[in-house]
């Protein structure tokens, strides 16, 4: 069921709400200078409050954005909140609980997401796919792979809604059952490109279309490398399918590894002009992909934590994968320290079975050795 503003908790309607989406709507106040106002006076509702003499003395806030501030507070903001509410699109500030925990972390975290879908807590568990919107057959073909395969595996796919790449890893994700989440540049009312409304129409039916964007803000070029910081904010690692050397997904890759994200690039055609991003990627150290299992391998050690954090009982993605013979010994092995041998015990399973079977769980990095005859979970 959507989130939508009369199911969402007494904050979504207070004057801290209204104090952010009016901060939104203001002219000139982008994700870093908004980070500044509220890192000096405390919070939306307070930067309204100030004399536009304190407003001045925050870096990058000169007369023009200090002028506009003040003006803003004219604005109806309600109607901006009916609107939305006439659409089905939630308000998230930071202090909603739906709210995605990894956002919070990256230096720049939007304000307030306007959402059509929902955001699950299991959400955390995210990889995002982005590459060139002229993409080629292969890096198409490559997308689409990967955004399946990781789908199945239990982890959300997020992306940009564009052209090429983006639109092949949702539709994807969407085929293999999987939820994928859209971030998009500007406002959900004014979709872009205007093709993909039938598609954003599905992702919000199987995961969420969101952005940092008032509904009805038109989308402008210098929004969409802003858009990238949220959807590898949002990802536990991202990778670049195609991208040549000025492809805004070398953006992406750039925002993922500030974030202290994983980055990972697919590579191509050595005379392809559309992999020379993903191979100088790999150059600079982003792991080469060739299958979905190096991208889980990669992130097997980070989503325990993400789980953990969300306070959910969220399993291992890699689990998602395993054969009933694989299942029915990882069920016999702890948190803590198990011996071998009470594993053989416990599944019933012949030793030369187990034992097998317990060096695919270590290589899939679902258990960890911890002496020559014990495992446990990772």
């Amino acid at each position: 069921m959507s989130a939508t503003l009369g199911e969402t908790s007494e904050f979504e309607t207070s004057a801290a709400l209204r104090a952010e989406v009016r901060l939104a709507l203001t002219p000139g106040v982008g994700p870093r200078t908004r980070q500044l106002l509220v890192e000096r006076f405390g919070d939306a509702e307070s930067i309204f409050a100030a004399a536009p003499s304190d407003l001045r003395l925050v870096s990058g806030v000169g007369p023009k954005i200090a002028n506009a501030i003040v003006a803003a507070r004219e604005i109806d903001v309600e109607a901006e909140i009916d609107v939305c509410r006439g659409n089905d699109i939630a308000i998230l500030t930071q202090a909603n609980p739906r709210y995605p925990r990894s956002l919070r972390e990256i230096p720049d975290p939007p304000g307030v997401l306007f959402v059509r879908g929902e955001i699950l807590p299991a959400d955390v568990l995210s990889v995002a796919i982005v590459g060139s919107r002229h993409a080629t057959t292969y890096g198409l073909a490559q997308a689409e792979r990967l955004s399946a395969g990781l789908a199945r595996a239990g982890l959300t796919i997020v992306s940009g809604l564009a052209r090429g790449i983006d639109g092949a890893a949702h539709r994807a994700a969407l085929s293999a059952g999987g939820r994928t989440i859209a971030v998009l540049g500007g406002g959900l009312l004014r979709l872009y490109p205007p093709e993909h409304a039938p598609l954003a129409e599905e992702v919000a039916k199987a995961g969420a279309v969101i952005s940092e964007a008032p509904p009805q803000v038109a989308p402008m070029g210098g929004a969409f490398p802003q858009r990238n910081r949220i959807i590898t904010g949002m990802s536990l690692g991202t990778i670049v399918v195609e991208a040549s050397d000025r492809s805004g997904a070398l953006i992406s890759a750039r925002h993922a590894m500030e974030q202290g994200r994983e980055v990972f690039a697919v590579p191509g055609r050595v005379d392809n002009r559309m992999a020379r991003g993903c191979h100088r990627l790999i150059r600079d150290g982003a792991r080469l992909v060739e299958t979905v299992d190096d991208v889980l391998e990669e992130l097997g050690p980070l989503v325990a934590p993400a789980a953990r954090a969300t306070g959910e009982e969220i399993r291992h993605p890699a689990e998602l994968q395993l054969n009933e013979i694989e299942r029915q010994v990882l069920q016999n092995i702890d948190g803590d320290a198990t011996s071998i041998d009470a594993i053989i015990s416990r599944s019933g399973l012949p030793a030369h079975q187990v034992l097998s079977t317990i060096s695919v769980l270590e290589m899939r990095r679902v258990i960890r050795r911890i002496s020559g005859n014990s495992v446990a979970r990772i």
